[in-house]
């Protein structure tokens, strides 16, 4: 396989935290409204002109500004496994009446905050397009204050939510370990036989869950050598290429990790670790991560449209990055856990699930990111440790569900920011959040 089409299907795939992405996007790139999808015109007619298809492999339809376009129709370029809601009709989320939902737009949309080592207020909308923001949806106690949709996003559409995939996968996870399906201490061959001598196969199963593994993977996307095109090239749905003799799907990569420093000493954010515990999930309880999420999360909390999930050659779903969903059932999940597992009046999974993820986690092993400088990471989740006692799902390109039990606040952005690192736009985005959380609890 060609160079060029492994990062595409790395890309596709969403692997690609750390990443710069200023390596294929515009140096000064086009501002937020000017990179609409609507106003660019991708895509538009019947066929669209030339100049304005997005096609896979010829184009890099996940290269600033396409995947402005792309993070909203990710099934029309790889294969994907159903997340199904089933077939009973969607509980709808409560709202606050129309001119008090007016009114509490308006004033969010005045909140002004200073960034993170800046030197001149924003306000809150201001972020909103300095963040190239496709849908926005904020809960208070339950009720939704606050929603808008941006470019390809429509109130009936759904986007990539890239790595918050991670947070799904872990909280199924550590429901399994809540129930006693799963034991956390096994070591990964254990459970998983075949693992063979991969580095994986004697870290234990919540050294996967919580990324403290010590195993080799670069993404460094700037070395064409670098673990992460070896493990697009062997996921990758596309036809391998001939002669091609490496590995062939997600599993079969892990089989063949190489050690890299010692297990349990320190957080190292590898989505192979995701993918790790997908395979653990999906052998404890026979089910495919996309069958569990469907029937644990999904169906019972009400979700009004079915998510889906992009799968290798071999139909095993990405656990660490292929999910699309829509706004509101995001928000679902958001409120889920900030009820510690209950949503419309039913318990989906035992709250001691949502308190370890909130308490768990040593900021002592967790070290590189200075927007989150009090941080830990546990169960695929993000944890602030801040006053709030926030914590988060997080996605490259501006994804998060930011879920704030002080303020009772459950904040769900979609996004597609031309640079995939958070760190790029944290300093927007946090200290907005917190705006919103102290105005909410001014209310």
């Amino acid at each position: 396989m060609s160079s060029s089409i492994s990062r595409i299907a790395a890309l596709a795939a969403g692997m690609f935290l750390g990443m710069a992405g200023g390596a294929m996007a515009q140096s000064t790139p086009l501002s937020a409204q000017e990179s609409d999808p609507n106003v660019m015109g991708w895509m538009q007619g019947f066929p669209p002109p030339a100049d304005k298809l997005i096609t896979q492999p010829d184009s890099v339809y996940f290269s600033f500004p396409r995947l402005r376009w792309s993070v909203c129709h990710l099934r029309e370029f790889l294969p994907t496994e159903e997340i199904s809601r089933g077939l009973g009709a969607p509980v709808p989320l409560s709202y606050l009446p129309p001119h008090a939902f007016a009114d509490a737009r308006q004033d969010i949309d005045a909140l002004t905050f200073m960034p993170i080592n800046g030197d001149k207020e924003m306000t809150w909308e201001e972020s909103l397009y300095a963040n190239y923001t496709d849908g926005m949806l904020i809960l208070h106690k339950g009720r939704v204050v606050y929603e808008r949709y941006f470019g390809c996003l429509e109130e009936d559409g759904k986007h990539a939510i890239m790595s918050m995939t991670k947070s799904i996968t872990g909280l199924l996870g550590e429901i399994l370990v809540a129930e006693g399906v799963l034991d956390d201490s096994l070591l990964v061959r254990d459970v998983i036989p075949e693992i063979g001598e991969s580095a994986f196969a004697n870290a234990t199963v919540r050294q996967v869950m919580d990324m403290t593994t010590g195993v080799q993977y670069s993404e460094d996307y700037s070395d064409p050598n670098a673990d992460i095109w070896l493990y697009s090239r062997a996921a990758s749905p596309l036809p391998k290429s001939e002669g091609y003799d490496g590995p062939d799907g997600y599993w079969e990569y892990l089989q063949q990790v190489k050690p890299e420093g010692a297990h349990g000493d320190a957080f190292h954010y590898k989505t192979i670790n995701s993918d790790m515990l997908g395979w653990i999930i999906s052998r404890v309880t026979g089910k495919a991560v996309t069958e569990l999420a469907s029937e644990r999360l999904w169906r019972p909390m009400g979700a009004e449209q079915d998510a889906y999930q992009t799968v290798d050659g071999k139909g095993v779903p990405f656990a660490g990055g292929g999910v699309t969903a829509g706004l509101r059932d995001l928000g679902r999940l958001g409120l889920v856990m900030l009820n510690g597992g209950e949503i419309n009046g039913e318990r989906l999974f035992p709250a001691e699930v949502v308190e370890k993820i909130r308490a768990s986690g040593d900021p002592a092993k967790f070290a590189g990111f200075p927007t989150i400088p009090n941080g830990s990471y546990t169960s695929q989740w993000w944890v602030f440790h801040n006053a709030n006692g926030a914590y988060a799902a997080r996605g490259v390109h501006g994804q998060t569900i930011y879920v704030d039990p002080a303020a009772e606040m459950v904040l769900v952005r979609l996004a597609s920011f031309p640079r995939a690192q958070n760190g790029f736009i944290d300093p927007t985005s946090l200290p907005a959040y917190q705006a919103v959380a102290d105005y909410l609890m001014a209310k």
